[in-house]
C-alpha cells in the first residue's frame, strides 16, 4: 500500500479510515469497534465542536470538526462492512434532505418570509415521517404529539424538545412570568419533600424544578444545556480564582473556611464585573 498522507479530499479520510479498519494490517483498537462503542465518541466530539464555538476559537473548531468528521466517516465504514451503506450513501441522503426541504431555494416556492419557512420545514418534516411510518419504518411508527423524541438525547436538550413539541399543539403557557412562577411552586415542593425526608421524593422535585426552569429558558429563547454550559465556565474561572488568592497566602480551599472562600468568591465575582464594565467603556 503506497503511503497514505493528508489530503483536502474528503476521499483520502475515507481511504485512511477503511485501512485502520483492514484485517490484518489495521489499528487494532479501530477494528475491536462498533456502532455502539463508537456512539459516545461522537456525542463527545459534538459538545467539543459546541466548546470551541462558545469559546470563539476558531483554530480548534477547525480541529474539532474534523474529529466529528471522522465521527462520520468510522460510522459509514463500519455499515459500508456489513452491506448497508457508505459514505457517500450518507451524502447522497443528506443533501436530498436538503433539496427536499427547501423548495423555496430549490423550488417553485419562493419569496417566504422565516415563519413560512419555518412552517413549511415542519410541514415536510411530517410528511416525511408518514411516508416513512408507512414503508415499516418502526422508528416513525409512534403515535402522539411528543412522538419522536430521542431518548438518548441529553436531559436538558430533551426536555426542550419535548416542551416544544407540546407547546405547538397548544399545551404552554403564554407568559414566562407564568413559568417563573411555576418555578417558585417547584421549589416549595422541594422544601416540603426536605421536610419530609423522603429521598425518592425530594429528587422527583428536584427533577421538576429543571424541568420548569428548561421550560423558563425556552420561553425567554435560551438554549438551556448552552446557558448551563456557560455557568459552568463561570464556576470554573471563579473557583480558579479562589484557588489563586488562598495559594497566595499559603493555603489550599482544604485549609479554608466557607466563609473565607465565599468571600474570595464574591470579590472575583466584582472583579469580572469591573473588567466587564471597563471592556464596555
Amino acid at each position: 500500500m503506497s503511503p497514505l498522507k493528508p489530503s483536502r479530499d474528503i476521499a483520502a479520510l475515507i481511504e485512511i479510515m477503511a485501512a485502520l479498519r483492514t484485517r490484518e494490517s489495521g489499528c487494532p483498537w479501530d477494528l475491536a469497534q462498533n456502532f455502539a462503542t463508537i456512539a459516545p465518541y461522537t456525542i463527545e466530539e459534538a459538545y467539543e465542536v459546541a466548546d470551541a464555538i462558545a469559546r470563539g476559537d476558531l483554530a480548534d473548531l477547525r480541529e474539532e470538526l474534523g474529529d466529528l468528521l471522522l465521527q462520520v466517516v468510522f460510522h459509514a465504514r463500519m455499515a459500508q462492512e456489513q452491506g448497508a451503506f457508505d459514505f457517500g450513501d450518507v451524502v447522497h441522503a443528506i443533501t436530498e434532505k436538503l433539496v427536499r426541504r427547501h423548495p423555496h431555494v430549490f423550488g417553485d416556492a419562493g419569496g417566504l418570509k422565516v415563519a413560512a419557512v419555518n412552517a413549511l420545514w415542519e410541514r415536510i418534516k411530517a410528511q416525511e415521517k408518514a411516508e416513512r411510518a408507512a414503508a415499516g419504518n418502526t422508528a416513525d411508527q409512534a403515535t402522539g404529539a411528543l412522538a419522536g423524541v430521542p431518548l438518548s438525547l441529553p436531559a436538558l436538550t430533551r426536555a426542550l424538545k419535548l416542551q416544544g413539541k407540546a407547546g405547538k399543539v397548544g399545551f404552554d403557557w403564554n407568559d414566562p412570568r407564568a413559568v417563573l412562577a411555576k418555578i417558585r411552586e417547584e421549589a416549595d415542593e422541594i422544601e416540603a419533600a426536605l421536610d419530609e425526608g423522603d429521598a425518592g421524593k425530594i429528587a422527583e422535585e428536584v427533577g421538576d424544578l429543571l424541568f420548569a426552569v428548561v421550560n423558563l429558558a425556552r420561553h425567554v429563547a435560551a438554549d438551556p444545556e448552552a446557558a448551563l454550559r456557560a455557568t459552568n465556565r463561570k464556576f470554573e474561572r471563579r473557583f480558579a480564582a479562589i484557588e489563586r488568592a488562598l495559594a497566595a497566602r499559603g493555603k489550599s480551599p482544604l485549609d479554608a473556611s466557607l466563609a473565607e472562600m465565599d468571600a474570595l468568591w464574591d470579590a472575583a465575582k466584582a472583579e469580572e464585573r469591573s473588567a466587564a464594565e471597563r471592556d464596555r467603556n
